[in-house]
């Protein structure tokens, strides 16, 4: 794409995760979220329970944290030294995103409201989780497919395995009762916001070495 449309992407990705934090932080409780939650949790089991959980597991502290140092080590032992260091650059977004958090200042759901198989500490807009997987994944996906030397099956389990978490992160994190729907999208909104440079930067001086 041109420079003039990602910037004009990226601006409208701005504009609409300003409004919707703006629209949160006046309506905190609404009724669109409780029904979308309910409808979610309607199915519910205890083996459904424990494969939200797994899907959310990455996302916990401190596996979040350990999880990126660990995937940023091994492309940096695998002599993608530039990779391991854009891929460490996510750390970043854990100070962008409790910033957020304690501005809006959105509580939780609670019990009152639907059911919780969950229980977190931090506020709940935007969602933490949604942010990291769509930033960590997402830059996954771009490295998987933009990367030569990297072995085709391994292209095709980290890819396939990065969609699949980032597309199920969010439906995860609404069953498990951790939070509403437009946390989610907030936490969307705000990875792709995120993602757009660290993709940016990294495949602009890529073109340029080679």
């Amino acid at each position: 794409m041109k420079r003039n449309t990602l910037i004009f992407i990226l601006a409208v990705l701005i504009i609409a995760f300003a409004a919707l934090s703006f629209f949160i932080a006046k309506h905190p409780i609404l009724a669109f979220d409780i029904k979308t939650s309910l409808f979610i949790q309607q199915y519910h089991a205890d083996w459904l329970d424990k494969v939200m959980l797994a899907i959310s597991f990455f996302g916990e502290l401190p596996y979040s944290l350990l999880s990126v140092v660990v995937v940023a080590a091994i492309f940096y032992w695998q002599k993608y030294k530039r990779e391991g260091l854009f891929i460490s650059t996510v750390l970043l977004s854990g100070l962008i995103i409790l910033g957020i958090k304690n501005i809006i200042n959105r509580p939780r759901p609670t019990a009152f409201y639907v059911r919780l198989v969950e229980v977190n500490r931090f506020q709940s807009y935007p969602s933490g989780h949604v942010l990291s997987y769509t930033l960590f994944f997402g830059f996954l996906i771009i490295l998987m497919n933009s990367s030569k030397n990297i072995p085709k099956l391994t292209k095709n389990i980290v890819t396939y395995l990065s969609a699949f978490l980032v597309i199920t992160i969010a439906p995860s994190r609404i069953y498990l009762g951790a939070h509403w729907f437009t946390d989610t999208v907030g936490g969307f909104l705000l990875g792709l916001i995120c993602l757009f440079p660290l993709c940016y930067f990294y495949l602009k001086k890529k073109q340029v070495n080679s």
